[in-house]
């Protein structure tokens, strides 16, 4: 590749889309880092199945509750500003919450704090997500897709990785609340490094454009527009239902790991080391994440974005059952990738097929349904995991659950007969 076409590449609107994202969920995962450390795995505090979908729960409520109204936004105003005072704002309030963890505060103040923080961070994904389209050839929407997502991913990953080692570093010379602190500190300067990169977008570079124009609907009414425009496109309401029942069972499982490093794969004395088995886990999970996204394109290039999802959807059930005959460290690895694979095929081909079925002038209606329906999902299978598992974490139910969720939607809502590229 010649300078030219690097320095290209450089200037390209996807490179600075993926620059501003890939910089905030790289912070992302320092900041849930900090976060899970503070509150899960503290040892001044227990964890149980209650407490961790506690946590879920406030992690994504905002999601829901923005949701809606994020596509009124992104229709009307410069996505670009948004997502620059987005990053800003949330800089902020993270140097509002870093003082709170440093004194030990838990009540409303922080619980707050953190769902204006969450808040502002669906209100940055969604308007990343809405202008990628802008930025990259209609052809090209499921590598790209896959390259923001699982970046993205990958990024939050690596975050988690830089918080538990910035953490191991502070706990040297100062408590643990101190560390925890010093981890949120370090998130408000990439928080301010992912605002200023968003500078080199042109203020209407990722839209929105005339014909997306202001629409009259708003909040819950955009949402529920969305809802009726997605049942004239039967495939990707399915899709959307698909990846909604993947991403709620993936935090069951998310849940029920989280516990049994907590509590029962390592003493419960020792969070540190419960935090290092629950980091090797989403890196394993990231791997597979980054796989999946690698190999998306050329699945569905060989047998189409339809039979993609379909069997994407099945693939991971035969790791899950295993791990739930014989709960042990190395077959939760082998579940955690595939899983993880197979489930980041579903989510970048659905995405890609709902960009491409939905008009641009309906998207930001479609999408804020969309988002409701995962969140929605996604609380319910934390609520799912509140309820079946026990304190060590080890439950035979809920793995044998999720597996027939997961073969129903491949078999029943995935079915050839209405899933199918002839879909209206």
């Amino acid at each position: 590749m010649s300078f030219r076409e690097r320095i290209s590449i450089v200037r390209s609107g996807l490179f600075k889309v993926l620059t501003v994202r890939w910089t905030g969920q790289v912070t992302d995962g320092i900041f849930q880092s900090a976060l899970a450390s503070f509150v899960l795995f503290s040892p001044e505090r227990q964890a149980n199945p209650v407490s961790a979908a506690i946590a879920f729960a406030v992690v994504l409520l905002p999601y829901s509750v923005v949701g809606p109204y994020v596509g009124t936004l992104l229709a009307q105003y410069s996505r670009q500003r948004i997502v620059q005072f987005s990053n800003f704002a949330r800089a902020i309030d993270l140097a509002i919450i870093a003082p709170l963890l440093r004194n030990g505060i838990t009540g409303f103040a922080l619980t707050l704090a953190v769902l204006v923080a969450f808040g502002i961070n669906r209100l940055i994904l969604a308007g990343l997500s809405a202008g990628l389209p802008s930025v990259v050839l209609k052809e090209k929407l499921v590598g790209s897709n896959a390259l923001a997502v699982t970046g993205g991913t990958i990024g939050v990953v690596l975050g988690g990785g830089i918080g538990i080692g910035l953490k191991k570093f502070f706990d040297q010379t100062i408590s643990s609340n101190h560390s925890d602190s010093a981890m949120i500190f370090a998130a408000v300067v990439g928080y301010l490094l992912a605002g200023f990169s968003t500078r080199r977008l042109r203020k209407l570079e990722i839209g929105p454009h005339a014909q997306e124009g202001p629409t009259d609907k708003a909040g819950w009414s955009e949402m529920v527009e969305g809802f009726h425009i997605l049942k004239s496109h039967g495939d990707s309401l399915r899709a959307i239902s698909a990846t909604a029942i993947q991403r709620g069972g993936l935090t069951a499982l998310t849940m029920m790991v989280l516990i049994l490093e907590r509590n029962t794969f390592h003493s419960s004395s020792n969070p540190d080391a419960g935090l290092a088995g629950f980091a090797q886990v989403l890196t394993v999970a990231g791997i597979g994440i980054a796989l999946g996204a690698f190999l998306a394109p050329m699945i569905v290039a060989r047998i189409g974005r339809h039979s993609a999802i379909r069997i994407a959807s099945f693939i991971g059930i035969p790791a899950l059952l295993a791990w739930d005959l014989n709960t042990n460290i190395a077959l939760m690895f082998i579940a955690a990738f595939v899983l993880a694979l197979s489930g980041q095929v579903v989510k970048v081909t659905s995405d890609a097929l709902v960009q491409n079925k939905i008009h641009d002038e309906y998207r930001g209606r479609v999408f804020a349904f969309y988002d409701v329906a995962v969140n929605g999902a996604i609380v319910s299978g934390g609520l799912l995991g509140a309820i079946l598992l026990p304190a060590s974490g080890d439950s035979f139910a809920l793995p044998l659950i999720i597996s027939g969720l997961f073969a129903l939607s491949s078999t029943v809502l995935l079915r050839n007969s209405k899933f199918s590229a002839h879909s209206l």
